[in-house]
């Protein structure tokens, strides 16, 4: 059995602001029918696993205002128009964690919601720290915390890491650590 694919037919951005865009596709379904699919377009992300040389993982607690709480995550940012993936990872581990690497290397990527976004999120590990000044933009503000690999299970698995995307990234990067 073969999965059927559907058509674009014509593509409208509905609203856009600097991180991201929501388009209104009108579509073709494989029986004919025609209807419209809604999603947000970035243009992906970038979240950096960084790994000290005692083996311990900087992550960032920071408020999330729409679940008016503070969450704990991996370094993580969307990829700005005329930069890349790579670029963005370093920004963002220099910005949120006040690190530079001289070791950063792609261990895979994932779609954070698969329904909603066309995002990818690429996940890097990152070793050979050294301590740079942070630079958060005007809207964040950071705690630094280090925590161990199996403190980042226990916290994944009570609840105290509830962030998707650093969940997600920490299962596809955790069996690459010691490579």
């Amino acid at each position: 059995m073969s999965l059927k694919i559907w058509k674009k037919k014509t593509e409208t951005v509905l609203f856009r602001n600097p991180w991201w865009i929501y388009r209104k596709d009108e579509i073709e379904l494989p029986g004919g029918k025609h209807g419209e699919y809604h999603y947000v377009h970035t243009n992906g992300s970038s979240m950096v696993i960084p790994v000290l040389t005692d083996g311990r993982i900087v992550l960032v607690r920071q408020y999330r205002y729409l679940n008016e709480r503070v969450s704990l995550e991996l370094p993580c940012g969307g990829v700005k128009d005329g930069h890349t993936y790579d670029e963005t990872a370093k920004q963002e581990l220099k910005e949120e964690a006040g690190f530079a690497a001289r070791d950063i290397h792609l261990a895979g990527e994932f779609n954070p919601y698969n329904g909603v976004t066309d995002e990818i999120c690429r996940v890097y590990i990152a070793r050979g720290l050294v301590k740079v000044d942070p630079s958060p933009d005007e809207t964040e503000e950071f705690e630094i915390e280090y925590l161990l690999p199996d403190e980042i299970d226990d916290s994944v698995a009570n609840g105290t890491i509830w962030d998707g995307m650093t969940i997600a990234s920490w299962n596809i990067a955790k069996s690459n650590l010691n490579k």
